[in-house]
C-alpha cells in the first residue's frame, strides 16, 4: 500500500501549474528517486505531498487515504521532511538541537556515531555535512512513517553524500517510505528502488532504478526534453 502519493496532481505558485497530471506513490520500505532538471517540478511536488502547497487539482494521499491536512499535522502523523537548508539552530549545541526536536541524544549515537564527539559543540561550528547529518539524524530518530528529502546533499562532498544516502537506504530497509529529490543522479540510483523522471511538470519515465542504472539514457531523456 502507498504510504504517501498523489493522483492527477496539479500544483503551482501562480498563474499556471508547475506540475500537472502527476500520479506518484511511495510504499513502505522503498526509496523512490524523483529526478529531473532544474524547474522540472520536483520540489513543487514534494511540497504538495508535504502539505506546504495546496493542489489546484487532483489529490494527495497519506496511508492510502486522501488528505488535505497541513504540514504540521502530517508531521504529527509520521511524516518527516528534510530540505536542502540545514534545519539546525546554530547557537545551540548538537545535544540541544536534538532535544528541541524531541529526540534523546543517546538514541542517535548508534546510527550516527559521527555526532557523538560533537554533542556539546554549537551546531553553527559544524561543517555543512555535519549539520545535514544532524538534521537527518533528528528526523530519523523520531521514527517517521515516510520521509520526503529534498536535495539534502546540495553542496556537499561525495563521501558525505554517500553517508547521507546510505543512512536513508538503511532506514528504508527498516520500513521507511522515502521520496528522494536528488541532484546526484548516480548516487541516488544506487540507493533507490524506483526512479521517476520529471520534465516540465510531467513524468517522462518511471521504472526500476536498476533499469536506469543499466541504461542512463532513460534518465537523460528527461533532462533534454
Amino acid at each position: 500500500m502507498s504510504v504517501v502519493g498523489c493522483r492527477q496532481l496539479a500544483v503551482g505558485y501562480g498563474a499556471g501549474p508547475v506540475v500537472a497530471g502527476l500520479d506518484l506513490e511511495v510504499a513502505r520500505g522503498e526509496v523512490v528517486a524523483l529526478l529531473g532538471p532544474n524547474g522540472a517540478g520536483k520540489t513543487t511536488t514534494l511540497m504538495a505531498l508535504a502539505g506546504a502547497l495546496t493542489p489546484s487539482d487532483g489529490i494527495v494521499t497519506w496511508q492510502g487515504e486522501p488528505t488535505t491536512a497541513p504540514l504540521h499535522r502530517r508531521a504529527r502523523q509520521g511524516l518527516g521532511v528534510v530540505l536542502e537548508e540545514r534545519a539546525v539552530t546554530p547557537s545551540l549545541t548538537v545535544r540541544q538541537n536534538l532535544r528541541i526536536g524531541g529526540v534523546d541524544p543517546q538514541s542517535v549515537q548508534a546510527d550516527f556515531p559521527e555526532l557523538t564527539e560533537h554533542l556539546d559543540r554549537r551546531a553553527g561550528l559544524l561543517s555543512g555535512g555535519q549539520q545535514q547529518l544532524l538534521t537527518l539524524a533528528r528526523v530519523l530518530a523520531r521514527r517517521p512513517v515516510a520521509l520526503l528529502a529534498d536535495e539534502l546533499s546540495l553542496g556537499l562532498a561525495p563521501q558525505v553524500v554517500a553517508r547521507l544516502l546510505g543512512a536513508i537506504r538503511a532506514a528504508a530497509d527498516d520500513g521507511l517510505a522515502v521520496l528522494l529529490v536528488e541532484q546526484h543522479v548516480r548516487a541516488a540510483l544506487r540507493v533507490a528502488d524506483r526512479a521517476v523522471v520529471l520534465s516540465r511538470g510531467r513524468i517522462r519515465w518511471s521504472g526500476p532504478a536498476a533499469e536506469a542504472r543499466a541504461d542512463p539514457a532513460l534518465v537523460e531523456q528527461g533532462y533534454l526534453t
